[in-house]
């Protein structure tokens, strides 16, 4: 691939704010039900373990992007050739574009429930996509400064969780292992769809200065995210009953109903609102992702890629439009990426070991 120009990198530092905040999204305001299903109020459990995986897969990305200097692409044509290498590739632009569908769905949902029932998908997914495009066309740089944005800005809602603990029962996770090791797994495995979007480090590589460096910086940001699903996990099984998690699809948005502030009644509206800005890098690092590898596989100009996925993401989200329907596609999203992270990621790094060996030879 053509080297990357000095002036379109950015420092090690960013990516810290960049794999941070892929991370968070729409997962956090309703995982605690999901990760329950199985392991119960041991599912906090699931939540580091997933955590600690996260950190054992970005460490193999790393190896992979470091033994051929460059990206993804780069890395399926180190191993596979050309052509196959494309079709995995191509396989990637399609999960990232699933990525994108799932985000801006999920919290299209969460406004249509909570806020707005009349919501059109279409008018918002049109806007949200046209604003991404914006600033996707500004480059890594500007994508960097909105992940920076979207971490630093709402990150005062963490301190609300606060008003949960005078309500809240912290024995409810005792004892603890009271489930067994296989739902303590199935829970981990559940709690994929949360954890989705680091990979986006495959594409971002080559536009990072000093990228060797910058791997602490995205293992930091991995243990903040597990630190903040850890924390938020542990006080939303202290403050729901077993009984009442079962029945809550999101709990995140359930406890904000309890918070009281004399400017304000219905804090969760202030919630989901400041949310939009949560969400954004993360649309904004996945719709790149997916026209970056399509623009490494093709002659056709970044732009003109960009363009392509995001119309055929609008088109998609508008035949979504049923709550069975969100259902399945976070499903499919959350399994989808579940093989990709956990089970392809190792395998591809064996297989860059095997061909470097070989080559050597």
């Amino acid at each position: 691939m053509q080297p990357v120009p000095e002036n379109r990198k950015i420092s090690p530092g960013l990516v810290f704010f960049l794999v941070h905040s892929i991370q968070v999204g729409t997962g956090v305001l309703g995982f605690q039900r999901i990760i329950s299903m199985h392991a119960g109020y041991d599912g906090w459990m699931s939540v580091i373990l997933a955590g600690m995986l996260t950190h054992v897969i970005m460490f193999l990305m790393y190896k992979m992007l470091g033994t051929v200097k460059g990206d993804l692409v780069s890395i399926h044509t180190y191993v596979f050739g050309k052509w196959i290498g494309h079709f995995f590739s191509f396989l990637y632009a399609l999960y990232f574009s699933l990525l994108v569908i799932t985000i801006i769905r999920s919290y299209v949902e969460v406004v249509q429930v909570w806020m707005y029932p009349r919501l059109s998908t279409f008018l918002f997914s049109l806007f949200f996509l046209l604003l991404a495009y914006y600033i996707i066309s500004g480059g890594v740089r500007t994508i960097a400064g909105v992940s920076y944005l979207g971490t630093l800005l709402p990150s005062y809602l963490v301190l609300t969780f606060v008003f949960t603990f005078k309500y809240a029962d912290f024995r409810n996770i005792l004892p603890v292992f009271d489930h067994s090791v296989m739902d303590i797994l199935l829970s981990t495995r559940d709690m994929s769809l949360t954890y989705l979007g680091y990979e986006s480090i495959l594409m971002l590589y080559p536009f990072i200065k000093d990228p060797e460096r910058s791997q602490k910086f995205a293992q930091w940001g991995l243990f903040l995210t597990t630190s903040i699903y850890t924390v938020i996990a542990i006080i939303s099984f202290g403050f729901f009953a077993p009984a009442q998690l079962d029945k809550t699809i999101w709990a995140t948005l359930s406890m904000w109903k309890i918070v009281e502030m004399p400017f304000v009644e219905r804090f969760e509206y202030i919630g989901i609102a400041n949310w939009c800005l949560i969400i954004l890098p993360n649309v904004c690092i996945t719709l790149w992702c997916a026209s970056r590898v399509v623009k490494r596989m093709t002659p056709i100009k970044h732009r003109h890629t960009l363009t392509l996925i995001a119309v055929l993401c609008l088109c998609a989200l508008t035949f979504i439009d049923k709550r069975d329907q969100v259902n399945v596609l976070n499903t499919i999203s959350g399994q989808t990426g579940f093989y990709f992270n956990f089970l392809y990621i190792p395998l591809l790094f064996v297989l860059v070991y095997i061909v470097k060996k070989v080559k050597k030879q």
